[in-house]
């Protein structure tokens, strides 16, 4: 079999490659712009233009008798759908990025991205994980006396917290309804989550018709404090007013709001895709919202049994203490710190209840 001789290149036509290859990293490198990825449609994004290229494109000259071209020009704000480049990993709304736009199609395309402060993720209805929010700050868990609040959830967003490295905020939404006499095992769950260090927030915020009404906007202004300057994620389960609390913080962001069902008492989704709603649209260096699809259960598989202990703050320093390194933690665990320490008074039986939930759900894969 006859071999293929590789041919040998001069020097010179070894410093001519390399000078090409130069060329078109540099003709690259000024065509590149920064931008923030403000929102995600399946194989496109959208990204909004921080910074112009070193070198803007010019648009080409039309002769008397053609007709004008399509011409998108560049100015910083605009929002543009981008392709990606096929070895970057999968991106969400908040990454930062490097990109390149063609003003004769309108569409521009990702050449990198810049690392994560942080970034949350979840696994998907394919049980893949799926980044939902990158650089994020806050995680703001919104729940409600109505729908009840579910505290194994909020268990759930904690420990999704302290995995992804974000501060959680507790968001307590419709707090008008704790006088009701449903209000009562809220008001326990938020006392509950104060002795372990959490912050929270009552707020009180009506359907978009009544929001102009000073009680239909209680809490708010401390609610701005907390956000301010900052990346922040709503999450929670439907129908605890996420997007009617948008609404209130950002009027113009135009989101739906869901009115519960009268039947079920359940929230039904009005979001589909996670988008980054600016608090000022001319400067992103401003925070803002990042509203995500609605979600009852928030899938933690990815995460491991370490990872999920880690997340209950209180429970974590008592693990080593358990007379068996692999103690599950299970009611019936010999020589259990975490019971122990129930039994004594000094954590809740639930906590512990809803570690053990989440650690077997993640210590067996759904497939």
């Amino acid at each position: 079999m006859a071999l293929i001789r590789q041919r040998k290149l001069t020097k010179q036509q070894i410093r001519r490659i390399d000078k090409q290859q130069l060329d078109s990293q540099d003709s690259l490198d000024d065509s590149l712009m920064d931008g923030v990825v403000m929102a995600h449609y399946g194989k496109q994004l959208e990204v909004q233009i921080t910074s112009l290229p070193a070198v803007l494109p010019v648009q080409p000259e039309i002769a008397p008798d053609d007709p004008e071209p399509f011409w998108q020009a560049l100015e910083l704000g605009d929002i543009w759908r981008c392709h990606v480049r096929t070895n970057l990993p999968m991106l969400a709304a908040g990454d930062h990025v490097r990109w390149t736009a063609d003003p004769n199609t309108g569409f521009g395309r990702i050449e990198s991205v810049k690392p994560r402060t942080s970034l949350v993720s979840r696994p998907d209805r394919y049980h893949k994980i799926k980044p939902v929010a990158a650089n994020i700050d806050i995680l703001a868990i919104v729940f409600a006396p109505l729908p009840a609040a579910a505290a194994s959830l909020i268990d759930r967003y904690l420990v999704v917290c302290h995995h992804a490295g974000v501060k959680p905020l507790l968001v307590l939404n419709k707090a008008d309804l704790l006088a009701q006499e449903d209000g009562v095992d809220t008001r326990e769950l938020l006392t509950q989550y104060a002795a372990l260090g959490y912050e929270s927030v009552l707020t009180s915020v009506d359907c978009p018709e009544n929001i102009a009404a000073s009680d239909a906007q209680t809490g708010l202004d401390e609610l701005k404090r907390h956000i301010d300057k900052k990346l922040v994620i709503f999450a929670g389960q439907s129908g605890v007013g996420k997007s009617s609390l948008i609404n209130a913080l950002l009027p113009e962001s135009g989101q739906m709001v869901n009115v519960i069902s009268e039947n079920s008492k359940l929230g039904q989704h009005t979001t589909t895709t996670s988008r980054l709603l600016p608090f000022n649209p001319d400067d992103l260096t401003q925070g803002g919202i990042v509203d995500t699809p609605g979600i009852r259960e928030y899938g933690i598989w990815h995460l491991d049994p370490d990872d999920i202990i880690s997340g209950f703050i209180e429970l974590a320093p008592l693990a080593g203490d358990c007379k068996f390194r692999d103690c599950k933690h299970t009611h019936n665990s010999k020589g259990c710190a975490l019971w122990q320490a129930v039994a004594d008074g000094d954590v809740l039986q639930r906590r512990v209840e809803n570690l053990v939930t989440l650690s077997e759900e993640a210590d067996t894969k759904p497939y």
